[in-house]
Formats: structure tokens, C-alpha cells, sequence
């Protein structure tokens, strides 16, 4: 996907729409000059409504859609006839969208699944028609409830990448490369930082014809909670993957610091990520042989389960799936 054509941030004004005011009308034919009262009720204004579409990937045709305004709710009439509800709008969003109030960043909506409706506004509800104020004591009301108005709120769509595995490491670990090898994605590959500027996705396939996700997610430096690098632009995206793999090259000079420092960055955004279930895989490891493995095992951090593999070279990637799929599941078990 070209980096133009990620958007995953919109901020968009949603009006609903007003409810119909109701009727107050009187009953009349040729025979009858003075009926009672029978006059209907507004119709209800349209609904804002945001709508999960599992063939999206990206916020990219809201970026420029910065108002939203439905329909307003028909106005009631005689015969007790009620007014047409005013056409609500969907607004289709990719699966790990949330809606925020732009005011007080308040979470107000969530959609996870494919066909999920949420309403983001409530349209305004119709005016009742003068027959329901009808009594022993007010036979013939003159007066009708007017229709209740629409609400007006600037909302934000935030899209958080939904994927059972996310790569977690600096920029040139070879995120990418292993992307592209186990999956049939084709991100952009190259020998310098920030190659990567929006998450990849990409299908694993594996054993007896199943299957999970795996996300590239752009390089993290240290500081990026503070805005450093890509900043927490991407480090929202991990909040969504079930378990994490931090990719680390065997050339680095200290395995365990670069460990730690992704481990912090992950903290200091949001504590929680610290829940989710790690691998660590040892990128890079065709450039080291097996004496120089085993002087690295030392190094390496001893409260997570490793792997030296190479992408270049095949190696070490069965067992890569084979303990990606086997953390995978036993984390949806624990939940």
C-alpha cells in the first residue's frame, strides 16, 4: 500500500439529523366540518452510523469527507400519519477503527467486526402529533410537539491495525525482509532507516491450511513515546496484535539494551503492551556461526522464548511459525 494511501486519522464534523414536527391537524370530510384531532407524529432524524467493512484498510475516503449531515425526520400530517424518518448515513470504516469525541478524547465507539453498526449521533426524535394531547378536559388541542433538533459533534477516527502477531524492532532490522518472505506481501525494502512508513500486512500460511496475520509495524527508536522518529504515529497499531515478536540482527552491538529499549517505549506509551505475550527472533543470524551463537544466548533477555533465524537465508523459519502459532493460540485461551 503507498504511503500516501494509508491514512489512518481523520477528524470529521457529524451533524444528525433534526426530528419532524408533528401535525396538528383537525379531522375534516364533507359530512364532518369539526372533527377531533388527528394530527401524526415527525419522523425521527437519520442516524450518524459508523459501519465495519472488513474490505478496507485504510481512513483514506473520509480524509477529505469533513462534514457529515443526515437527513432531517418528515414533518407529521392528518389521518394520524407519522412523517418519514430522515435517511440515516453509514460511514464504512476498516476493522480496528474507534471513534473519539475530538473535545474530551473520549472513547465512544469500537469496531472490530466485519458488519458491525455503532450509532456515532442519534438523530433527533419526532415531534408528537396533537392526538396524544387530546383529553376529557382539552377536547380539541390546537398544538403539537415540534421535532427535537439533531446533535452537532467533531469526532475522530482513529484506525488501529488488527493482526494476531506484530513486528517490534528498529528501523533496518529486517522487519520488512521477513514480512515478504513468509507471507505474499511485497513491502519496500532497502538499506536504510524508515523504509517502512505505514504497517504491511501480510498472510501466513501455514500448517493443515491455516493461517494468521502478521503486521510490520514501522521502526521504532528510542524515545518515539515522545514523538522522536515516526513518533506513537505507529505504535497505536501494536495495541491490536495478540502477540509480539521483536526482531533484534545478530550484529547488534548490545542485544539485551536494544531489547530493553523497545521494551520502554512499549511501557511508556502504553503499560498494557507489557500484557501481551513476546518472541524474541535473533534477525540476521546466516552472517554468525554456531560458536558465535552460543557466546550471544548470554546476552540475550532470559524471560522471553528466542529463535536466530534469517530470512535471507530460510533459516529458522518453520519453527518461527510453529511458536508464533502456538503463543498465538494459547494467548486466545488465556483470554
Amino acid at each position: 500500500m503507498s504511503e500516501k494511501n494509508f491514512i489512518d486519522y481523520v477528524r470529521i464534523c457529524c451533524r444528525s439529523g433534526a426530528g419532524g414536527a408533528g401535525s396538528a391537524h383537525f379531522f375534516r370530510d364533507r359530512l364532518n366540518a369539526k372533527g377531533g384531532p388527528d394530527g401524526g407524529d415527525g419522523g425521527r432524524g437519520g442516524h450518524i452510523i459508523l459501519r465495519g467493512n472488513a474490505q478496507l484498510w485504510t481512513l483514506l475516503h473520509l480524509k477529505y469527507r469533513k462534514h457529515v449531515i443526515a437527513d432531517g425526520g418528515g414533518v407529521g400530517s392528518g389521518g394520524t400519519s407519522s412523517g418519514a424518518n430522515g435517511a440515516d448515513v453509514f460511514l464504512e470504516v476498516p476493522l480496528g477503527t474507534i471513534a473519539k469525541d475530538a473535545e474530551t478524547g473520549e472513547i465512544e465507539a469500537e469496531i472490530t467486526e466485519d458488519g458491525q453498526t455503532v450509532v456515532l449521533l442519534s438523530g433527533g426524535m419526532g415531534g408528537r402529533g396533537n392526538v396524544h394531547f387530546k383529553s376529557s378536559t382539552n377536547q380539541i388541542p390546537r398544538y403539537a410537539q415540534p421535532g427535537i433538533p439533531g446533535q452537532e459533534s467533531w469526532k475522530i477516527l482513529e484506525l488501529k491495525v488488527l493482526a494476531d502477531v506484530g513486528l517490534v524492532g528498529f528501523p533496518n532490522a529486517g522487519k520488512s525482509t521477513l514480512l515478504s518472505v513468509v507471507t505474499a506481501a511485497k513491502p519496500k525494502i532497502a538499506n536504510y532507516e524508515f523504509t517502512t512508513l505505514v504497517p504491511n500486512l501480510g498472510i501466513v500460511r501455514y500448517r493443515d491450511h491455516r493461517s494468521f496475520i502478521i503486521a510490520d509495524i514501522p521502526g521504532i527508536i528510542e524515545n518515539a513515546h515522545q514523538g522522536k522518529g515516526l513518533g506513537i504515529r505507529f505504535l497505536r497499531h501494536i495495541e491490536r496484535n495478540a502477540t509480539l515478536l521483536f526482531l533484534i540482527p545478530s550484529d547488534t552491538d548490545n542485544i539485551q539494551k536494544e531489547y530493553d529499549i523497545l521494551l520502554n517505549e512499549l511501557k511508556q506509551y502504553n503499560p498494557e503492551l507489557l500484557d501481551k505475550p513476546r518472541i524474541l527472533a535473533i534477525s540476521k543470524s546466516d552472517l554468525v556461526d554456531e560458536e558465535l551463537k552460543e557466546m550471544l544466548i548470554p546476552e540475550l533477555p532470559p524471560d522471553v522464548p528466542y529463535l536466530f533465524i534469517s530470512a535471507v537465508a530460510q533459516q529458522g523459519l518453520v519453527e518461527l511459525k510453529d511458536l508464533l502459532w502456538k503463543t498465538i493460540n494459547e494467548s486466545v485461551i488465556g483470554d
